[in-house]
């Protein structure tokens, strides 16, 4: 889990995911033929395939290299930083976190993120009424205005600061979202011997703000077969309905059917179950209600393409605690390495 926690430990903020990349890089290039990065910056392995010229498929491969986080809008008097979010939060998630702020020259600077709420000494009732939102936030950098004007800018990135640790059965940190995708792609391919279709495999940006990488790769690769890599939601507080869960950990690979960016290829759907069941590979079935994945921007490419997401079954999705079983990624990596190596 070292590369895991390489990928998570790694800057990767929506627009800026040069850290991440560099990664991806290194690693494409011990598995793939050929690597690359295009103009909107995502990083594309090519692996040929055995086949007859001609009668090879096209099959493109996923995972978004950019993390949630926020760019700095403005600076006020006294030093604090406001946020502008790049990506989905729940405001709950984001009182008293630490954040690294990619500041002028590429400096890493620590910093909390809090909110304008009143310490629990001083609040009335209706202060801890009162809900919070997004705008509520700025960032404390611990420094007088002057030395942060001088080395932080409008439109710097801001992530969450959090290390991936092992946890009994699971990993946890920030940003498995999507780097376990990333890592499940990377250890497959070290998997596939004997593809007879090429392989395209794309690390891509801006995932989190509107499946853009993807879309901008995928009319370039213009595959046959599109297969995003990327976590879904394991909703399992100690209450849960079972029909609220969406998946469970330590049950599997998920097989997306559907999300609201895309419905699954239902042949495909069948394919991947058929071939788990083969190999004795855990899986189960996921119908995510909202969200999407790079296999919405890769669908509708050019003219379109069969598309499929693989899930790793994750809790507390978009937080600095996402959870995800080494099981269900060990499987993920099986599934996708048995369906490539065909």
């Amino acid at each position: 889990m070292e590369l895991l926690k390489e990928l998570t430990g790694a800057f990767g903020g929506s627009g800026y995911e040069d850290e991440v990349a560099k990664i991806v890089t290194r690693e494409l290039g011990t598995v793939c033929g050929e690597v690359s990065r295009d103009t909107i910056g995502n990083v594309i392995g090519f692996k040929a395939g055995k086949g007859r010229k001609g009668q090879r498929l096209k099959i493109m491969l996923a995972g978004h290299m950019d993390e949630i986080g926020f760019l700095v809008s403005h600076i006020d008097a006294s030093g604090y930083l406001r946020v502008q979010p790049a990506g989905g939060f729940d405001p709950r998630t984001m009182m008293s976190q630490r954040v690294t702020v990619l500041g002028k020259g590429r400096t890493k600077l620590p910093g909390v993120l809090n909110s304008e709420a009143k310490p629990i000494h001083l609040q009335k009732p209706e202060d801890r009424r009162r809900e919070l939102s997004t705008t509520d936030f700025f960032v404390d950098l611990g420094m007088k205005a002057a030395a942060v004007k001088q080395k932080v800018d409008i439109g710097d990135r801001v992530i969450w600061e959090r290390d991936l640790i092992e946890m009994g059965d699971c990993v946890s940190g920030k940003a498995l979202d999507d780097r376990v995708g990333i890592y499940v792609m990377l250890e497959a391919l070290r998997k596939v011997k004997k593809n007879t279709h090429d392989i395209y495999a794309v690390g891509t940006v801006q995932e989190e703000v509107g499946l853009r990488g993807a879309i901008v790769s995928a009319y370039q690769v213009d595959p046959d077969i599109a297969i995003a890599l990327d976590i879904t939601l394991a909703f399992e507080p100690p209450d849960a309905k079972d029909h609220t869960r969406v998946t469970r950990l330590g049950d599997g690979v998920a097989i997306k059917v559907m999300d609201s960016a895309s419905i699954s290829d239902v042949k495909l759907v069948k394919e991947f179950r058929a071939l788990a069941e083969r190999r004795k590979i855990r899986h189960q079935l996921e119908i995510l209600p909202r969200g999407g994945t790079d296999a919405g921007g890769m669908q509708r490419a050019r003219g379109g393409a069969r598309a499929i997401t693989l899930s790793i079954p994750t809790r507390y999705g978009h937080s600095v605690n996402e959870t995800a079983h080494t099981g269900d990624i060990k499987a993920a990596i099986a599934l996708l390495a048995a369906f490539l190596n065909q």
